[in-house]
């Protein structure tokens, strides 16, 4: 029986739209001239659209190239989590490479992270990507092309989601296993979140390839838009609480406006009395002390001053969008040559 290196693990709801683009360009991969075994596993997820038809023409294809092609599915949708974990069941590849059907890949995507992994096996690898159309969500592709490896695994709390984006993994089939495979609570769950969590708390590694290897697809029909900002968002901050804010005698909260107030209201009872102030920038707000009124207990909870962001004490959750002010919040955390990680965390 043949060893398969490397299985190209493809998820797939209503794709017919997407498959020759993406199939096209897993076919142009370098790591086909190498001596590599690799295989294409696709789970169809409860298609009702010619998905299947696409898929069989281009198992064809690849059959003629001497190119594994295996096929697997449900008749109805079970959701992205449970797509994975039923491809990644049917492959046998030492390494897995995920392939969302709506992106692209680089010729040399593969390869690439190949390289990497096999000298790195309990690493979850990723890569830049381009964006498709060109300049959709500038901020979020500067954010994810420009982190510092360190920053991999700290700027892990904010609305974008994880550091090593889901388009782009790559990793060593214990990577997956001892994750324990994807959460399969079906649309709306952020099992990449999920999944991206549990991998850092169990002692894995993150490490991004300094290319672009993936064209991320941006459209409204995008598994992205039916999760909510508020699911994310109660995963993000139930771990922090639990990794982090457990740890801190006290800290203080930078932005006393709605982000700041919305994050000090939604911490749990003990962790909010660890709360010391907000500091901002607004001259109308600093000197200030602001009251957060609980609704339900119809009373006010907290009484919180506000300083200048030079006063603050250290540590600091900071509650502020990154590139959105032309710089001048970034010059102004600079300035107090903080560490990240350390004496300051970003969320939101």
């Amino acid at each position: 029986m043949m060893t398969i290196d490397i299985s190209i693990i493809i998820p797939i709801h209503n794709g017919e739209k997407w498959i020759n683009n993406c199939m096209k360009s897993i076919a142009n991969q370098t790591i086909f001239r190498t001596l590599t075994k690799v295989e294409i596993v696709v789970f169809n997820d409860g298609s009702n659209d010619n998905t299947d038809e696409f898929l069989q023409r281009w198992g064809q294809y690849f059959k003629g190239r001497e190119i594994n092609f295996l096929i697997t599915g449900s008749e109805h949708p079970k959701g992205v989590g449970a797509a994975k974990n039923g491809a990644v069941r049917l492959s046998s590849g030492l390494y897995l490479c995920f392939q969302d059907i709506d992106d692209s890949m680089h010729p040399d995507r593969i390869l690439l992270q190949w390289n990497y992994a096999r000298f790195n096996n309990n690493t979850l690898i990723g890569s830049k990507v381009t964006r498709t159309p060109i300049n959709s969500t500038p901020r979020f592709v500067r954010w994810a092309n420009t982190l510092e490896p360190f920053q991999l695994k700290q700027q892990i709390y904010l609305s974008y989601g994880p550091t090593i984006l889901m388009p782009t993994w790559f990793c060593h089939r214990s990577v997956y296993n001892n994750v324990g495979g994807f959460v399969e609570t079906g649309q709306g769950t952020p099992e990449d979140l999920i999944f991206f969590y549990t991998h850092i708390d169990r002692g894995g590694e993150l490490h991004r390839v300094d290319k672009e290897l993936v064209n991320y697809t941006y459209h409204k029909c995008s598994t992205t838009f039916s999760i909510s900002r508020k699911a994310i968002q109660l995963i993000q901050l139930h771990r922090l609480e639990n990794i982090v804010l457990s740890q801190w005698k006290q800290f203080t909260v930078w932005n006393a406006g709605k982000s700041g107030r919305k994050f000090v209201r939604s911490l749990s009872p003990n962790i909010q009395k660890k709360v010391i102030g907000f500091c901002d920038v607004d001259k109308k707000k600093i000197g200030s002390v602001i009251e957060l009124y609980c609704p339900k207990q119809r009373k006010v909870i907290i009484k919180l001053p506000v300083v200048h962001f030079t006063e603050a004490k250290l540590p600091i959750i900071i509650c502020m969008k990154l590139d959105l002010t032309n710089g001048e919040f970034e010059r102004n955390l600079q300035s107090l040559n903080l560490i990240e990680g350390k004496d300051y965390y970003l969320f939101g």
